[in-house]
């Protein structure tokens, strides 16, 4: 699908031209971040990706999708490329990816903070043989027990299995990343789904340093019915459930996720079978 870009504004990152010092061939950095209405973080995260040390030359990339607050205006104010999309994290990332200059691309969640050093991190990570991308550890920026469990779970995930998802952190080189076709067109997954076809060309670690995410998600479905969903997501994917249903379910949108549910069980009993409303694991791919 194609998707209708704008750049609004000129890099204006310290250094000039963006950079990662130490891997072979790889020169340069670019963080996208995706945003919508989001006046109330999108500052701290960029001022926390500005922060990057001593020497690091970085461009900073804000894919928009349609904000109604001042989100844009901040995102301008601190040096970044303000680049707007149709809404849609995945064509967000895809818009935003599309102007980038650097050959490593870190895509990073608006509300998740970077680790002091993060060039250091990633290039660490992207120097290590047969690794064609990685994530941080997680970190939820709340106390709570729970939450000190979901991690432990998330970064065992992550380890072992080498699924690591958006709000970790995704980095990998820009031939790469554009080698794959970006991002799935789809409303939800698209970090996941983007993971596995990674995992399939090299191997994807975890580097050594957290981000912190916020903990408004988990705090505002509530912790459990949050995990829950997380997983059933997951599941939902892999049996083949539309993705805007996937999305329905993350976004807490439970009666419309209900009434689709309904009126495919309604179609199941009147046509038979539901392969009109399924799409499998296998032909989500591609974006």
């Amino acid at each position: 699908m194609m998707c209708t870009t704008h750049r609004e504004a000129e890099p204006g990152a310290p250094g000039g031209a963006p950079g990662v010092p130490g891997v072979p061939g790889v020169a340069s950095l670019s963080v996208i971040v995706p945003t919508l209405n989001e006046a109330g973080v999108i500052g701290e995260t960029l001022g926390a990706l500005k922060a990057c040390g001593v020497g690091c030359r970085l461009e900073l990339i804000v894919a928009d999708g349609g904000s109604e607050d001042a989100t844009r205006e901040i995102a301008r104010s601190m040096g970044a490329v303000v680049v707007v999309s149709e809404p849609g994290r995945g064509r967000q990332m895809n818009a935003g990816a599309a102007v980038a200059r650097g050959d490593v691309l870190l895509f990073m969640h608006a509300d998740t903070l970077v680790p002091p050093e993060y060039p250091e991190h990633i290039r660490g990570v992207l120097a290590q043989p047969g690794v064609v991308a990685g994530a941080f550890k997680l970190h939820i920026d709340a106390p709570n027990r729970l939450l000190r469990l979901i991690e432990w779970f998330v970064n065992l995930r992550s380890r072992w299995l080498s699924l690591p998802y958006g709000d970790q952190g995704l980095f990998m080189r820009a031939d790469t990343f554009r080698s794959l076709g970006g991002y799935a067109d789809m409303p939800a997954m698209e970090d996941y789904e983007l993971v596995r076809r990674l995992a399939k060309l090299g191997r994807v670690r975890l580097a050594g340093a957290s981000v912190k995410t916020s903990a408004r998600r988990w705090l505002g479905q509530g912790i459990i019915c949050a995990t829950m969903v997380n997983q059933a997501c997951i599941i939902g994917y892999y049996l083949g459930v539309k993705p805007c249903r996937l999305a329905a379910w993350r976004d807490g949108r439970c009666t419309d996720a209900r009434d689709i549910n309904k009126r495919g069980q309604d179609a199941d009993s009147t046509h038979g079978r539901g392969g009109d409303d399924r799409q499998g694991a296998a032909g989500a791919a591609g974006r």
